[in-house]
């Protein structure tokens, strides 16, 4: 098997409350190398045409690429790939955090879902073995519930939980996926589709490290990588004020989505800075896996009538631009709140409100 890889794809069909795995040769890697191009492989050769997006017969597959779960900075990522409800065409996501290392960590390259459950289920993952187990009880839970209640469940608080929340349950064609509260698989609708198969969650839990061919030469590597990224002004830049950065350049030149997008010109845009969000709301930051930048957002607000928890990270610029300009809001302080009212049910921030603005 070659190095970064396992060698095992994870099939799971849901109907008939099944899984297997499947075992790659080497020469299929080094044509479809993982990510993208290994999910769109199986859709190609295993969908049939004019596949309903809702229906049993939809794949939804999550994978990891080649470099995810090894010590390489700042490529932790993982593509979701399932056919779009909200497009009808192929729809991706992808999304960083510590869910795709981990899903490494426990021996699976990817997992490709099919089928639709009759009840609710989630998929618990630790080092090679599969339980499809109840989920009834997380049935219409919010994000927040139903990661602590899955790690209570399994004693387990290293657990990495990709899920869907009450708008993935209910078939909302922009709704989402999320790891750990914070790092989401947006657009597409890929939430309403894991629903669509009964699928609460995927819990997953990795100890086994990723073979490298030349540890000593990726360690070498990677602190040359790692330097050169953190010498890199768009690096630091990133790490102290995170995407909110761009706001002021978009506020600036005048082409800051404001009022339901009638301008560009936003009089209060300074209280949207990345500046003003470091001074006013900001509580600390957090990195993805094996990502020295650190550009997570991490917001908390304790005044009595106006609580955000930071388990649920912080708005970053598109969400400011969305719940804040659009809506003719300045304070970031709502802006974080309605970003965390929107994170516990899932649903895409920026097609959402747009497509409530038009109503």
């Amino acid at each position: 098997m070659p190095y970064g890889y396992t060698g095992n794809i994870l099939h799971v069909d849901l109907s008939f409350k099944k899984h297997w795995i499947e075992h790659l040769p080497e020469n299929f890697y080094r044509t479809y190398w993982g990510g993208k191009a290994l999910a769109l492989y199986y859709m190609l050769k295993e969908m049939k045409p004019h596949t309903d997006p809702l229906s049993p017969d939809n794949l939804l597959i999550f994978a990891p690429s080649v470099i995810t779960g090894t010590p390489a900075p700042a490529i932790p990522r993982y593509t979701v790939c399932a056919k779009s409800p909200l497009t009808g065409a192929e729809g991706e996501a992808e999304a960083g955090g510590w869910w795709g290392p981990e899903l490494k960590k426990a021996s699976f390259d990817a997992i490709i879902i099919k089928g639709s459950s009759k009840t609710p289920v989630y998929l618990w993952i630790k080092d090679g073995k599969v339980e499809i187990k109840d989920a009834a009880h997380l049935w219409g839970k919010d994000t927040g519930e139903t990661q602590k209640i899955i790690k209570n469940e399994l004693a387990d608080d290293k657990i990495r939980i990709a899920q869907i929340g009450p708008a993935g349950e209910n078939l909302v064609r922009f709704a989402n996926i999320v790891n750990e509260l914070k790092h989401f698989n947006g657009r597409n609708g890929l939430g309403a589709v894991m629903g669509s198969k009964k699928l609460k969650a995927i819990a997953v839990r990795g100890t086994k490290p990723i073979e490298l061919y030349n540890k000593e030469r990726v360690s070498q590597i990677t602190k040359e990588i790692t330097k050169r990224v953190m010498d890199n002004p768009l690096s630091r830049g990133l790490r102290e004020l995170g995407t909110p950065a761009v706001v002021r350049g978009f506020y600036e030149a005048g082409c800051l989505p404001s009022y339901n997008w009638t301008t560009g010109y936003f009089k209060e845009g300074e209280n949207l800075t990345a500046e003003t969000y470091n001074k006013t709301i900001l509580k600390g930051t957090k990195g993805c896996y094996a990502c020295p930048i650190r550009c997570k957002r991490v917001v908390e607000i304790n005044e009595p009538e106006l609580k955000v928890d930071p388990a649920y990270g912080g708005p970053e610029y598109e969400t400011i631009a969305s719940l804040g300009s659009l809506c003719g809001i300045s304070d970031l302080k709502y802006i974080a709140k309605a970003n965390e009212l929107l994170k516990t049910p899932l649903m895409d921030k920026s097609l959402g409100l747009n497509i409530i603005l038009d109503e």
